[in-house]
């Protein structure tokens, strides 16, 4: 895959014709087996796919939540996620969350932690794993991730906590970005106590499990210092931290490195395996 035919592909993302299902009929289908429309939270209406190897042992769950500016995407248009993890023998879950303007902070990240809940209970069923899920996203889904995994208030309305899970993983995530900018984004968190509660850095309470940060040195959507933040909050606060830089990608690129046709050198699919690896070698 050229550069040239890269970009444009990210020019086409950005467009309103969204190439995302093209790019989904790229995808192979034979290696993982698909569980769709799983309903996780009666109340809402709420469902999620559930995507197991088609060979072998699930060897850890990864819960993925999509970006979207917290007002856009839907679960189906992430197979190419499925498709990068289940390669490596993962079992994921793509939970779709209720967006703005149907709601706003934090009822997305109350889904997310309904839908992890769901996946602690059930996963197993699916040969899956209870004590070896990940949560990870990518831009706003990075955000909701990170909320779950440094914020014990989500996971514990679930009768959970953070440590039940095995680590989280963010691509180009929004995690320290006061004051907020746009109008939009004051509507979506609205108030100046939800503001505060909403960043990630704010919020983390120790003890938490390990935390993979991923960020493009080029990305001009969520800039890298957010990542950077984190990642000394988590340090000051005694917890495991690794932050990967990635000098040519910008904000659409570290999700796109996750598709086959466009994951160039393999880098961003290898540091999220061998971080899972890692993390569950115990």
């Amino acid at each position: 895959m050229t550069k040239r035919t890269l970009f444009a592909f990210i020019a086409l993302l950005c467009s309103a014709c969204s190439p995302v299902r093209w790019m989904n009929a790229m995808i192979p289908s034979s290696g993982y087996r698909l569980q769709p429309d799983i309903v996780y939270q009666q109340s809402h209406g709420n469902a999620l796919d559930v995507y197991v190897p088609a060979h072998g042992q699930s060897r850890a769950v990864v819960v993925f939540f999509y970006g979207g500016s917290w007002e856009s995407g839907r679960r189906q248009d992430y197979r190419f996620v499925a498709e990068a993890l289940t390669a490596r023998g993962h079992s994921v879950v793509i939970p779709d969350y209720r967006k703005y303007p149907e709601v706003v902070f934090p009822a997305f990240v109350e889904d997310a932690a309904a839908a992890v809940a769901w996946v602690h209970r059930h996963i197993a069923e699916y040969g899956g794993d209870p004590g070896r899920i990940f949560v990870a996203g990518h831009s706003a889904g990075a955000h909701i991730a990170a909320l779950l995994a440094l914020d014990p208030t989500y996971l514990q309305a679930q009768a959970m906590s953070p440590m039940d899970l095995r680590g989280m993983i963010g691509l180009a995530g929004p995690y320290d970005f006061l004051p907020l900018q746009t109008a939009r984004l004051k509507a979506v968190f609205p108030g100046e106590h939800l503001q505060y509660l909403a960043q990630p850095v704010n919020v983390l309470q120790p003890p938490n499990p390990p935390v993979l940060l991923l960020v493009g040195r080029k990305d001009e959507t969520v800039l890298p210092r957010n990542s950077e933040s984190l990642a000394q909050h988590i340090q000051k606060a005694g917890g495991r931290v690794e932050l990967r830089y990635f000098e040519n990608e910008g904000h659409i690129g570290m999700a796109l490195r996750l598709a086959r046709p466009f994951q160039g050198d393999g880098r961003v699919v290898q540091a999220i395996g061998e971080f899972i690896d890692r993390e569950t070698a115990f």
